[in-house]
């Protein structure tokens, strides 16, 4: 384990997995959904725990978020997550909604749990219906186990055209009990979230009340997953799944607790690094970008505009070919709606002043270029404009972008 550069009480478990909290098991298994990759996955804790999810604001919505919505509404709590990918059973109407009950009544019946603790996320391609006597099938196979081998073939069953598994996990002392925070995704293209990524799935073995716990993810997702883009789509399955099965035995956290901040870091850095990985997986990416604004009037408009230059398909293109156009920035951040004045705006290329007092600045070439060809580009600006400031995530846009989604279906 490494210690963080945040702080000397959160250590960063270097392999860990959504199996290292204490009580949770996983597995995944080739349902016959795809080729021959796994294609159906299970997170399962040892007893019922207190839960909550974000979803997409999409208008549609599919089938598995709005059952795993009903089983969270019911009683805060989940004790299994079932999830596939290939097929999203999306826009498939009243029978993909009859599908998804099935596939969560099921997988309650394998493992002898209540329905309504029970969870369904898929992922894949919209407007087509799952082979139901694959997913019954499959669910049959699912051997969860505390190993991280099964947590890797969980990771791997939930994946579309992502080309690596997205795992982060941290650890800390609350009420000197060791708690576990550990989070799975997956993401890779139809990333511009607005409320969550793709698929994201954490857990704990905290002791958190529910109320407290959906908060606290509301939070962290605006300023994480919330602040990704790959290309500016939002899909119909985005969702954020955590679940907190209070085996570490800590005192009940809360917003009153004296370690709640400390937890709230955790969570938040968990969150942070599996956001990052989605973005810097965009389909045929080749760099992350990450834009920091500072000076803002306000968190909001410092995400906003952080947003935005990520998301800018001119920037994007910019830094894959390495081109230092800082104009590309200006006109996003000229045309973003927040407050400021052109004339106290500053941009950097690390640190590297591209852009002051509303004049272009002298700056070498080669260093830019240098500082674009890396695999994470990092650019600053300086509103200049209050006190507050904001993160965004995202990625270089290639013409392997463009290969990949001219062909999805096929």
């Amino acid at each position: 384990m490494l210690k963080t550069k945040d702080t000397s009480e959160l250590l960063k478990i270097k392999n860990g997995t959504v199996v290292s909290p204490k009580g949770f098991l996983a597995a995944g298994v080739h349902a016959g959904l795809r080729y021959s990759k796994n294609d159906l996955g299970i997170i399962l804790s040892e007893v019922p725990a207190n839960s909550a999810a974000v979803y997409t604001q999409s208008h549609f919505q599919a089938a598995p978020l709005k059952v795993t919505q009903e089983s969270i509404n019911q009683a805060g709590m989940l004790q299994a997550i079932i999830v596939n990918s290939a097929v999203a059973n999306a826009c498939t109407g009243e029978k993909g909604l009859q599908d998804a009950y099935e596939m969560r009544a099921h997988c309650a019946r394998k493992f002898q749990l209540a329905e309504h603790h029970v969870a369904v996320a898929s992922t894949g391609v919209i407007g087509e219906y799952l082979e139901m006597e694959k997913i019954r099938d499959g669910i049959d196979q699912l051997k969860p186990s505390s190993q991280n081998n099964q947590a890797e073939n969980f990771g791997q069953a939930i994946l579309t055209t992502d080309t690596v598994m997205k795992t982060s996990c941290y650890e800390l002392n609350i009420d000197e009990k060791k708690v576990i925070i550990g989070g799975a995704a997956k993401g890779s293209g139809m990333i511009h979230p607005n409320m969550g990524t793709m698929l994201s799935f954490i857990t704990t073995d905290a002791k958190i009340d529910s109320d407290s716990l959906h908060t606290v993810l509301k939070d962290i997702t605006n300023t994480t997953f919330n602040q990704i883009t790959v290309d500016g789509e939002t899909s119909t399955n985005d969702m954020v799944i955590v679940m907190a099965n209070g085996l570490a035995e800590n005192q009940t956290l809360n917003e009153n607790h004296p370690q709640w901040s400390q937890f709230k870091l955790g969570l938040q850095k968990v969150a942070e690094e599996l956001a990052k990985q989605i973005a810097k997986d965009g389909e045929g990416a080749t760099k992350l970008i990450e834009v920091k604004v500072t000076g803002a009037k306000t968190v909001n408009e410092a995400n906003i505009v952080a947003k935005k230059i990520v998301g800018s398909n001119l920037v994007k293109t910019a830094v894959y070919g390495a081109d230092a156009n800082w104009g590309r920035i200006v006109g996003v951040i000229g045309h973003s709606d927040v407050s400021l004045q052109p004339e106290l705006v500053e941009i950097y290329l690390e640190d590297t002043c591209l852009f002051k007092e509303n004049s272009p600045q002298a700056y070498s070439e080669e260093t830019a270029t240098a500082a674009l060809k890396k695999e994470q580009v990092n650019i600053l600006v300086h509103l200049k404009n209050g006190d507050a400031s904001g993160k965004a995530w995202g990625c270089d846009l290639t013409y392997d972008y463009v290969k990949i989604n001219a062909s999805y279906r096929t």
